[in-house]
């Protein structure tokens, strides 16, 4: 029988509306943010990938413990703790050329802009 793991339908919900964002919405701000729940939903999947039910902690067991138990990796939560920190500073970088585009042409809308104003 398959198991039902709503964790995974929960990270594509939030995926389908950080795209829909992206893809629907006119105002970068709005894309921004979008982006934003993109890369959450993908960090999101990729620790629900590294959980194993009845996996044990990596740590070094007593002496008489069983070498060939069933350990759950840490990789993947450290890997996704450097796409949250790569995330971060995206995102302030990001809001910096936001910052820009609005001081050049006086509107952050796509579909206005055009020429920087003078």
């Amino acid at each position: 029988m398959i198991e039902a793991r709503y964790e995974y339908w929960m990270t594509v919900a939030i995926f389908v509306v950080g795209l829909y964002g992206v893809t629907m919405k006119h105002n970068l701000v709005k894309k921004l943010i979008g982006l934003n729940l993109m890369q959450s939903a993908t960090i999101l999947f990729v620790i629900a990938l590294g959980i194993k039910p009845a996996g044990l902690l990596p740590i070094v067991a007593a002496a008489g413990a069983d070498p060939g138990a069933n350990y759950t990796s840490a990789l993947p939560h450290v890997l996704m703790l450097t796409a949250i920190v790569v995330s971060v500073s995206v995102t302030g970088v990001a809001i910096a050329l936001l910052i820009l585009i609005h001081r050049a042409y006086g509107s952050l809308d796509e579909r206005k802009l055009g020429r920087p104003r003078e």
